[in-house]
């Protein structure tokens, strides 16, 4: 694919245009050495890619002696490309946890927090101003990375108020210039709205949400959102971490990958997954289609959809991802994966 042929999308309606086909870093420094992720840059670019995402926590699993490898990689490229110039650059400020205490002793939305969050990112990236600088998950306690079924907290920690007037003084500094949220909630995104008519503050432009074949519980309720307040979707996980592709069923368990590399990965291999999976990945060859660029194509394809945030660990695999921009599905096939999702819907959220 040539960098004129990816199609783009706007964030927001002051937001900047971004590629269909977002990269993600994760694995560099886990998985992918700095040499990989060097060629994985020159290869996504070269295609078109404008936006990459990164996170202050990466690479995962997230530990202490790697935490913000990802970024110091991608802030090595950027140095020898000579910038981020017709680049999107986005991280996150790590959210609330109890399990990442290398992270300024435990991280927190706090005021004190996100600012050394910026400013070390900032470093790491070799950036004087992030792109587009996201919240990884909520402070309070909600429904995000599967959890089902809503139980209140006995502490919702820091309001999102303070959190959005940190990220807008930030923004007033120079030092990023659009604000997204991931792992989000309808309430959490009509909240970060509400405050930012109520009080002048800058306005989300993205919503970076799990959104695959396995998990379409973004069209519940925050699709809504992305159609009505020009807040879009930043696909992730639009693989299931690579169980669409089919190369898991079975049992089965390829050398390096990383299902295999890392038993924690266990979201998207429940028996209602592999089921659903397997019929996906049927009705892909029964079209002639490989089944990870058909279930790209499908992300691609929804109008909420401002980038899909696909991830890679070899350049075969990169390159079969990128294709996915130029497929379109007809409507006899997107029927029959609305049949399937019917049959088993969201079997792994």
């Amino acid at each position: 694919m040539s960098p004129q042929s990816m199609p783009t999308r706007r964030l927001g309606a002051a937001g900047p245009e971004v590629s269909l086909i977002g990269l993600g870093t994760m694995t560099w420094g886990e998985q992918n050495t700095p040499e990989d992720a060097f060629v994985q840059l020159d290869g996504a670019t070269e295609a078109g890619v404008t936006l990459i995402d990164a996170a202050e926590m990466y690479p995962v699993p997230p530990r202490g002696q790697t935490q913000g490898r990802t970024e110091e990689i991608l802030g090595d490229w950027l140095a020898r490309r000579g910038g981020s110039e017709g680049l999107v650059i986005a991280t996150k400020v790590t959210g609330r946890s109890t399990n990442m205490d290398w992270i300024r002793g435990g991280p927190r939305l706090d005021a004190a927090q996100i600012r050394q969050a910026c400013e070390d990112s900032l470093r790491r990236l070799r950036l004087d101003c992030i792109d587009l600088y996201q919240v990884h998950w909520p402070e309070r306690s909600t429904n995000f990375f599967g959890q089902l079924g809503y139980t209140p907290g006995s502490d919702d920690g820091i309001p999102i108020e303070e959190t959005l007037q940190a990220l807008a003084a930030l923004q007033q500094e120079g030092k990023i210039r659009h604000i997204g949220v991931s792992n989000e909630t309808p309430w959490g995104v009509a909240e970060y709205l509400r405050l930012a008519r109520e009080q002048g503050l800058p306005r989300i432009v993205s919503v970076q949400n799990p959104y695959s074949l396995l998990n379409r519980s973004y069209e519940v309720g925050l699709a809504e959102f992305a159609h009505r307040e020009d807040v879009g979707l930043l696909a992730y996980s639009p693989l299931a971490f690579g169980v669409l592709s089919g190369k898991y069923l079975d049992g089965a368990r390829p050398e390096g990958a990383r299902l295999t590399r890392f038993s924690r990965f266990a979201r998207y291999t429940n028996a209602q997954a592999e089921a659903a999976t397997r019929a996906y990945v049927a009705l892909a060859r029964e079209r002639d289609l490989d089944p990870a660029q058909m279930a790209l194509a499908y992300i691609n394809s929804r109008p909420f959809l401002r980038s899909n945030l696909i991830g890679a660990t070899t350049m075969h695999q990169l390159e079969a991802n990128l294709a996915s921009a130029a497929l379109t599905l007809d409507s006899s096939l997107l029927e029959a994966i609305e049949t399937i999702h019917a049959g088993q819907p969201n079997p792994a959220p």
